[in-house]
């Protein structure tokens, strides 16, 4: 076991953007910890995620080219490859799954920047925060989780709740707050985790992956489908993450 502290850690911000801090009662996130193994386990899009909910979606993070946005199926496209709602990146574009983000890769004209690895980057929360908006009536108090182990701040000494794999710290504040953290720094991790008090879905993303996955309703779902913002594919909840 690794006893080294991490070392150059701001103290835990009373306020992440936003969003409250909680340090005290952590009851709002107990639903999402009382999961069972077979119920969202880690790896799984109910794990990443939450399990019960009726339809699932995945959410891709663009690669980009310029630094503007280019959508998975455009790369594939440019490959000659064809996509499913389970390929991964690596086979997108055609490269062993244990590949490194170097710079020597891309394709001219295509995509010079790979996914964002991380919670949901913050023009995609852009994009789905009015579609989720739409599906719950507590948009105005919701619960967000941020893994503790980010390593900007010391959380250390906040309480935290455990989802798999994962310790988060539970805060609190509106769905449009979702984004706020960027005040801070334009690096700052979104939370992994949205839900609204009403529990109409769940978001869940997760530091190692290139994709954001949502639990809700089938209504919900197929917004999220149809929203041309978002390249957005059905999955199920026991399915791998990516």
């Amino acid at each position: 076991m690794d006893d080294y502290r991490p070392v150059d850690r701001d103290p835990a911000p009373e306020r992440y953007g936003r969003l409250h801090v909680r340090t005290g009662d952590l009851g709002p996130a107990r639903w999402l910890t009382e999961r069972t193994q077979e119920h969202g386990a880690f790896g799984t899009v109910a794990g990443v995620a939450a399990p019960g909910f009726a339809a699932y979606a995945r959410i891709l993070h663009p690669a980009s080219l310029e630094e503007r946005p280019v959508r998975w199926e455009t790369v594939a496209a440019a490959y000659g490859r064809g996509m499913t709602p389970g390929t991964d990146w690596h086979e997108v574009i055609g490269s062993d799954r244990d590949y490194h983000n170097a710079s020597d890769y891309g394709l001219p004209g295509v995509w010079d920047e790979h996914p964002a690895e991380g919670p949901t980057p913050p023009a995609v929360a852009r994009e789905l925060i009015p579609v989720l908006a739409r599906h719950t009536r507590t948009s105005e108090h919701c619960w967000f989780g941020l893994w503790n182990g980010y390593g900007r701040w010391d959380f250390d000494r906040v309480p935290s709740f455990e989802t798999p794999g994962r310790d988060e710290v539970l805060l609190a504040g509106t769905l449009a707050d979702a984004v706020s953290p960027v005040s801070l720094d334009e690096f700052a991790e979104l939370p992994d985790l949205w839900w609204p008090q009403d529990r109409a879905w769940c978001l869940g993303g997760d530091v190692d992956l290139v994709s954001t996955y949502i639990g809700g309703s089938r209504e919900l779902i197929a917004d999220l489908l149809a929203a041309p913002g978002l390249e957005a594919h059905p999955t199920a909840p026991g399915d791998k993450v990516g």
